[in-house]
């Protein structure tokens, strides 16, 4: 049984890391449209967040294996 939730557990980190970034990536091309100027710090931004967001999605699948 705790194989199980483990592994539930790990696609809820990978899923919610990915529905992440694809939102990060999806606002910033709506603010890059809406300002072309801002383009290099709008992207530098996008960057940092998708990195955090990457970050904590791979902690929580170390922790959730690690925890079994």
């Amino acid at each position: 049984m705790g194989g199980s939730i483990t592994a539930i557990g790990m696609g809820l980190a990978v899923i919610g890391g990915s529905i992440g970034i694809g939102l990060i990536g999806s606002k910033a091309m709506d603010a890059i449209a809406r300002q072309p100027e801002a383009v290099g710090d709008i992207r530098s931004n996008m960057i940092l967040t998708a990195a955090l967001v990457e970050g904590i999605a791979l902690i929580s699948l170390i922790l959730s294996y690690i925890l079994k």
